[in-house]
């Protein structure tokens, strides 16, 4: 489903790679498709598709929409 992030649980580079990324407050993401080994997830992310690991997933809050 849908959700819309509202806010990251990291700091220093890996929030600023989040950032850069388009993964900001408000912003809509939604999850695609998970690998084979669920480990990465696809998102649709301000008409991109970026690929997460599980471990940088976690670190996003959203609110479903």
């Amino acid at each position: 489903k849908k959700a819309k992030v509202t806010d990251l649980l990291s700091d220093g580079q890996l929030r600023r790679r989040m950032l850069d990324l388009g993964v900001a407050g408000g912003t809509e993401i939604e999850p695609l498709y998970k690998s084979p080994s669920g480990n990465t997830t696809a998102y649709m992310i301000r008409g991109a598709v970026i690929a997460l690991r599980a471990d940088l997933s976690y670190k996003i809050m959203v609110s479903m929409s």
